[in-house]
């Protein structure tokens, strides 16, 4: 592993924090950022689309100061990992499953970080749909937490039609790489949406940390999603819906103002996950580690006391 860079000043994170360059299996170059100090044991957080390791310096401070490690991946095509397109603002990836390579990486790195143990999942998102694969092909954690995970895209019944063949028939004619309607094109949510009316967060400090990261580093700003993108992330919500659900205990919170991914998919998932806790939160959006200070304190909290609990359960055998 080689040394990477680390926005200490965007990110407020723990003093402790380093990055390192990965690469992945097929060749894609990938960064992680880890703040190594916890003795409850090590969190990996797989950010969502767009997200980029300096994100969740104020988590890992959050997970540190309830005991915990903390390991950030930057997914290929996001925050300073390799671009997959020549115009680096759009959301691309050639195969969902490929972000599974990237999973490969950083478990292939920790032996050398020599961080503590046991290893638990924080997920978001897209971070979220990457996680449960990745469990299901046996990532080696204790527990699981999920913040709003893409189990499913909160597209209009009437519309699902419409998305599945316009994206399907984009990658035919050669349009994949455009970006999909009703995106942000090629700015990041926060740069293009005002505090009023966005559908991240209530609280307009976090969403200024958001804004202030890419308006000072805009090698971390990634834009709207890509037709493929979009037809590779409904091709893996369907195959996954089809899975069952892990052995490990897990966590799942959503938002009453979700508006981004599914609940009802969320639901589904842990209505039949063994050991599966759903927590819906009152007034909250899309991302639960951006919210108002109270409920940030609620959600780690309930997930610092769950993966303590976690080592006390037994394992539960995967459900249909």
């Amino acid at each position: 592993m080689e040394s990477a860079p680390l926005f200490h000043d965007l990110a407020d994170g723990p003093e402790s924090g380093t990055a390192y360059w990965l690469t992945a299996r097929d060749g894609h170059r990938l960064r992680i950022g880890v703040w190594d100090e916890g003795k409850r044991g090590t969190v990996l957080l797989f950010p969502g689309r767009t997200e980029y390791v300096e994100k969740y310096g104020r988590a890992a401070h959050d997970l540190h100061t309830r005991g915990y490690a903390t390991v950030v991946v930057d997914w290929r095509g996001q925050g300073l990992a390799e671009r997959m397109l020549p115009d680096p603002a759009v959301g691309f990836v050639q195969r969902f499953t490929d972000y599974q390579h990237d999973v490969e990486a950083v478990m292939e790195a920790l032996p050398a970080l020599n961080l503590p143990r046991p290893l638990y999942l924080l997920a978001h998102s897209m971070g979220g749909c990457i996680g449960l694969r990745a469990m299901l092909e046996g990532l080696e954690v204790q527990a699981a937490c999920f913040t709003g995970p893409m189990w499913g895209i909160e597209i209009p019944p009437l519309l699902r039609p419409a998305a599945w063949a316009i994206t399907f028939a984009s990658r035919q004619i050669g349009l994949g790489a455009r970006y999909a309607p009703g995106s942000s094109g090629g700015a990041a949510y926060p740069e293009a949406a005002p505090f009023e009316g966005n559908e991240l967060t209530t609280d307009p400090e976090m969403y200024a940390y958001m804004r202030r990261q890419t308006a000072l580093r805009p090698a971390l700003s990634l834009g709207g999603p890509s037709l493929h993108w979009v037809h590779e992330a409904l091709r893996e919500i369907r195959a996954l819906r089809r899975r069952p659900s892990p052995a490990q205990p897990a966590l799942s919170f959503v938002g009453s103002d979700e508006a981004i991914v599914a609940p009802k998919a969320i639901e589904e998932r842990m209505a039949r996950w063994p050991g599966g806790v759903l927590h819906r939160v009152p007034g909250a959006r899309h991302e639960m580690m951006m919210e108002t200070p109270a409920r940030r304190a609620h959600f780690f909290d309930t997930t610092a006391q769950f993966f303590a609990a976690a080592d006390r359960r037994p394992r539960f055998a995967a459900s249909a």
